[in-house]
């Protein structure tokens, strides 16, 4: 089984005419309600810094996006943990409200797809610092809006002393708490089960306070080492349908499993096959090669909608009927 792209893919593309996305729009978070769609995306320019924004573009078929504003809807903060760049947002709603997590820097990442050595730009800083500003590590906060103008930074919800990202709330309470995916460098080793970085699951009363939780899923097939999760679960009849991304050689591949309804430690079904792979020219050639990454889906009647980031260029969409990927899921072992 696998992913329909999108026939005009990509839906977003750089805008040479805002310095702020004339160079990357990738990795989108999605929501839709009452008809219409909501795609928060992450933006860059071509700056040596390499600052990274949230742009927000509208749709009302999911397909043809508009951008709501020539400039961001939120952008890194003057003197905050985040103030190095905003990454890859995920969204659910509790309530009236949308909570957003998020990867971010204290320092701007600079032009990583030119460095072969790090991800992460690392100029000198003082050697007393901390861990998290030394070696420019990421890490994940909360947001909160109610209308993806107006945001409330609640801080950091990871480790201190963790570069941990791909952290992705659960849309609802499960038997009573929150629950959140996570994909942590800490811990990653013999002594934790799972050789490289992998998915973790953490369960919590108030959104902010989370313990490492259980290793969930780790690189176990052939086009996997490091792996972690993609999108928000979204609850179906046969349990939480749960994407994620697997990297093998540096290249970034999609698949799916089918979590337990109500014990989603529990993994029901996990097929050894990817659902995507890189193959246009739009996912090849960009910043970071042979990389589709998907950060949003939506399911709208029978179908399943998958945003996905495309070499950390451009912003693309894949569909599947829900019952192909829950049939395909539900053969796998």
């Amino acid at each position: 089984m696998q992913l329909k792209r999108f026939e005009r893919n990509p839906i977003l593309t750089p805008l040479p005419e805002n310095p702020w996305e004339n160079f990357s729009v990738c990795n989108p978070a999605v929501w839709y309600e009452k008809g219409r769609f909501y795609l928060l995306y992450r933006a860059a320019g071509d700056d040596n810094d390499h600052y990274i924004h949230f742009g927000l573009a509208e749709s009302k078929d999911g397909f043809s996006f508009t951008r709501v504003s020539s400039h961001p809807v939120l952008s890194p903060s003057v003197d905050g943990p985040d103030a190095g760049c905003i990454e890859d947002p995920r969204i659910v709603k509790f309530g009236d409200w949308y909570y957003i997590t998020y990867a971010y820097r204290p320092l701007p990442p600079g032009r990583y797809w030119e460095n072969e050595a790090s991800l992460a730009y690392m100029p000198e800083n003082p050697p007393d610092a901390p861990r998290f500003y030394r070696e420019n590590q990421t890490q994940s906060g909360l947001l909160m809006t109610k209308d993806f103008h107006n945001f409330h930074r609640l801080g950091r919800i990871t480790h201190p002393a963790d570069d941990n990202r791909d952290v992705i709330l659960f849309p609802e309470k499960i038997n009573g708490k929150y629950a959140m995916l996570h994909r942590s460098k800490r811990l990653a080793g013999g002594k934790y089960g799972c050789e490289h970085p992998s998915i973790w699951i953490a369960f919590s009363d108030d959104l902010l306070t989370w313990d490492d939780g259980t290793l969930l899923l780790k690189g176990s097939f052939p086009w996997t080492d490091k792996i972690g999760g993609a999108s928000p679960p979204l609850l179906t009849d046969k349990g939480w349908l749960m994407l994620y991304h697997g990297v093998k050689d540096g290249v970034y591949r999609v698949g799916a499993a089918l979590l337990d309804k109500k014990n989603p430690t529990r993994i029901i079904s996990l097929p050894s096959g990817f659902i995507m792979e890189p193959e246009c020219d739009y996912e090849i050639n960009g910043l970071y090669g042979e990389c589709v990454f998907p950060t949003g889906n939506v399911i709208v009647g029978d179908t399943l909608l998958v945003y996905y980031g495309a070499a950390d260029k451009y912003c693309c969409v894949a569909t599947c009927k829900v019952e192909e990927i829950i049939n395909y899921l539900s053969n796998g072992s």
